[in-house]
């Protein structure tokens, strides 16, 4: 794979809420609940949506910059983000330690679907937060959670060390060793080890894309449960930064990145380095009004990936900022509709 020009931006630092409590170690076997809770109906499915005024199988110039770099800077506010608990979802098994990296003991969450007479397809969570903040029980993505355990999907919420104590590759390092350590206990889990996939938004859209595209030839698989595999079958990425190379064009840009990455690893840092033919299938959501992390960094990734033949779907949402609020007019597709089209994607790839 080549290596290319980078763009540094992501995740607006959002000060997410704090992780709770003390947790216990996977044990072994593990003795689970008999029900989970789930709420919420499934909304209407809508087409995927391509943007008819350009054409994604053209490149982006490398050298682009953000037309929209004079907007003020998008940053969800403490009460934009959505806890799974506001959403009527708790999760089965809380605080869970799945690997210990670095000295830390790295904690996840386990949303069980009500169902557990067969093995049940996976989904990670991997939470935002510029790298730097962020919590595995907040986030924009969870309203996710009810739906894909209405529909028998066991969900992984994790989290991950955080920048400036621990600088990349520390991060997809955690979230690697994660996949591995839920395959580790698949028989304990009662889920499909070979069924994995995995979603994030923002910093935690960069650490899934990473996740579908390096392998265990990049270097990030270290720690505990070596002798599984961390590659992944599915990857949602919501406007997460692909090409970290691409020159910078603001200063809170720059002070996300160089926060959480030394400079000679941007390119090490990067999805779009690591794209192959083997890689999985990749569904893209971006805000075309996005100034944080720029539409085209969605753009550069889709068009790798199709160069390769990877199935990819991009959807670009029109009217949004980051994290899909809106700006300049009502985004479409609405918001509301995401949770649909990354259920349907799941159920394609992982069922």
């Amino acid at each position: 794979m080549k290596r290319l020009t980078f763009l540094i931006v992501l995740l607006g630092g959002l000060a997410l809420a704090c992780r709770g409590g003390n947790a216990t170690a996977i044990p072994t076997p593990l003795s689970l609940p008999t029900t989970a809770s789930n709420t919420e109906a499934a909304p209407t499915s809508i087409p995927w949506i391509i943007p008819a005024t350009r054409n994604p199988s053209t490149a982006i110039p490398p050298t682009w910059e953000p037309t929209l770099a004079a907007a003020p800077t998008v940053e969800l506010p403490p009460t934009a983000e959505i806890s799974t608990q506001s959403q009527g979802v708790s999760p089965t098994l809380s605080d869970m330690t799945y690997c210990t990296l670095g000295g830390v003991d790295l904690k996840m969450d386990v949303y069980l679907p009500e169902d557990r007479s067969q093995l049940a397809p996976v989904v990670m969570y991997v939470h935002g937060g510029g790298w730097a903040a962020g919590d595995k029980r907040n986030g924009p993505s969870l309203a996710e959670t009810a739906m894909l355990i209405q529909n028998g999907f066991a969900v992984f919420s994790v989290n991950y060390r955080l920048a400036p104590e621990f600088l990349f590759p520390a991060m997809i390092q955690d979230v690697k060793c994660a996949v591995r350590s839920i395959r580790a206990h698949a028989t304990d889990f009662n889920i499909n080890p070979d069924r994995i996939g995995v979603w994030g938004a923002s910093a935690g859209g960069h650490l899934v894309s990473l996740m579908g595209t390096a392998d265990e030839s990049a270097g990030f698989d270290v720690g505990q449960y070596l002798e599984y595999s961390s590659r992944v079958q599915a990857v949602v990425d919501m406007f997460g930064p692909t090409d970290l190379t691409t020159p910078m064009t603001t200063d809170q840009q720059v002070a996300l990145l160089t926060n959480a990455f030394p400079s000679n690893l941007y390119a090490a840092g990067s999805p779009v380095t690591y794209v192959t033919p083997d890689d999985p299938p990749f569904l893209i959501l971006h805000g075309d009004r996005d100034v944080l992390v720029p539409v085209e960094q969605a753009f550069i990734l889709y068009n790798r990936l199709s160069e390769q033949n990877v199935p990819a779907k991009l959807v670009i949402v029109q009217n949004a900022g980051h994290g899909f609020n809106p700006v300049g007019g009502i985004p479409d597709p609405d918001p509301a509709q995401i949770p649909q089209m990354v259920l349907d994607f799941f159920n394609q790839y992982l069922k």
